[in-house]
């Protein structure tokens, strides 16, 4: 929850203003978002499922680790979808400006943050002001072919 405790709204396209507060409502955010502007039909469908895998990592990993989910935001552009989730921690990832190379050993979590460098095109992390950060990603919706 966000400072006020109130859910984090989606920022643009179909529910703009609904709450988002699971991966699973930033996924079907983002669903709607494509279909309101017709790119699932358009959109090479791997490039869709590696979308909503980005979207479901970010929100999982703003609310594990990231003190909650403060804000969600998806804006389709040209060549792909820009997301912006923002939560209440400070702290970078580990491995912020990685490869996104996957573990080498088995572990039950650390696969999340390398899988969001590797299908995303761009990474940022923002500090917020007064506490939090915003970590931004543009996920290329390459055409079919």
């Amino acid at each position: 929850m966000n400072p006020v405790n109130r859910p984090p709204k989606a920022g643009t396209g179909p529910g703009a203003g609904v709450a988002v507060t699971s991966a699973a409502g930033a996924r079907d955010h983002v669903r709607a978002l494509l279909r309101e502007h017709g790119r699932t039909g358009g959109a090479n469908p791997d490039a869709v499922v590696d979308l909503l895998l980005v979207v479901s990592e970010l929100v999982t990993n703003a609310i594990r680790h990231g003190g909650g989910l403060a804000g969600f935001d998806a804006a389709l552009t040209g060549g792909g979808v820009r997301l912006a989730v923002r939560d209440n921690s400070d702290v970078v990832p580990a491995q912020a400006r990685g490869t996104g190379e996957i573990p080498r050993t088995h572990r039950t979590n650390g696969y999340g943050w390398p899988l969001i460098i590797r299908l995303s095109a761009a990474v940022t992390v923002e500090p917020c002001p007064g506490s939090g950060k915003t970590i931004r990603v543009f996920v290329p919706l390459a055409p079919e072919r």
